[in-house]
């Protein structure tokens, strides 16, 4: 014993701390490669890749991002549909879980047996394509928000745990003073499923923010274009015209000279404005996890935990 720790203890903390060290490192650095890359000019961008730091820093590839109206329109989209998305799913989940955790409800097993099964099998994207066009979402901005008001099962599974948790003596003294379900849900439930609540909120809203399958499958207007689905397009556009090239060869000169631009002869090319677009669509995401903090790790202990 030295200091009082044995020697394997210190072994331990300090291999357990180098671990994370990596681990975060591994997990932060794709980000910066991003940012670094995306500040630099693009024609100097040819040269090869930047590790650390800029060497000829510039915003030009983030103001031009920025000023553009179908970039911004596409945020207002993205962030719309993630807030209410993340709201109304929620809550409404909340609320199903809370009548499944009755052990009066009727049907629970039914229930059940159809949660676990919605978990495992699906119903494929051209019955998903037909449903939605059946029901005159195709098209719509609300095929983002009414397929998404359940947040499935998985979080009902946590949900009811952090449930079972509250004692049930406060249920029976709620009912003994005339409360109603609805009353015992928004004051006595809803208030002690803060921390669980709010983890799966940021689950959910990141999964909605980062979501272009919706956008891809089932519209086909350029007002209801998400900015992922931007995103995507601008990658896909940009390897599209360097396959071209690759193919055509120089001879043509048009060709060559939207080559050129892709590439990079100028201060702004497709690859730095693909890196802006990218870290611009992360940061809020990256803004909201601090806020977070205090409810994420106390909420998923306490929907681990089994009554």
């Amino acid at each position: 014993m030295v200091g009082g720790r044995s020697w394997g203890d210190r072994i331990f903390s300090v291999t357990n701390v180098g671990i994370m060290l990596i681990i975060m490192l591994l997990t932060f650095y794709p980000f910066w490669y991003s940012v670094v890359n995306s500040l630099n000019s693009g024609s100097d961008l040819i040269r090869g890749p930047i590790f650390l730091w800029p060497r000829e820093f510039t915003f030009a590839s983030w103001l031009t991002v920025l000023s553009d109206p179908k970039i911004l329109h596409a945020a207002w989209i993205s962030g719309s549909r993630t807030v209410i998305v993340t709201v109304v799913s929620i809550f409404h989940t909340a609320m199903f879980t809370y009548a499944f955790s009755r052990p009066y409800l009727k049907g629970k097993a039914f229930y059940a047996g159809v949660g676990f099964a919605s978990m495992y099998f699906g119903g494929g994207l051209i019955p998903s394509f037909m449903l939605m066009n059946w029901l005159g979402l195709y098209n719509n901005y609300l095929v983002y928000i009414l397929p998404a008001l359940f947040a499935g099962f998985w979080n009902v599974i946590i949900i009811n745990a952090n449930y079972k948790s509250i004692p049930n003596d406060l249920f029976e003294s709620a009912k003994m003073d005339g409360a109603t379900e609805y009353t015992i849900f928004l004051r006595i439930v809803l208030p002690l499923s803060k921390p669980v609540l709010a983890a799966l909120s940021v689950f959910t809203a990141v999964g909605v923010w980062n979501d272009y399958g919706a956008t891809l499958y089932f519209t086909q207007s350029p007002d209801l274009q998400t900015l992922q689905y931007l995103i995507l397009k601008l990658i896909q556009s940009t390897q599209a015209v360097e396959q071209m090239a690759s193919s055509v060869g120089a001879d043509n000169v048009n060709l060559g000279s939207l080559y050129d631009q892709v590439e990079g002869k100028g201060t702004v090319s497709g690859q730095t404005l693909q890196l802006a677009s990218m870290v611009i669509a992360s940061i809020p995401m990256i803004i909201i996890y601090p806020f977070a903090q205090r409810y994420f790790i106390k909420g998923i202990l306490i929907g681990s935990v089994k009554g």
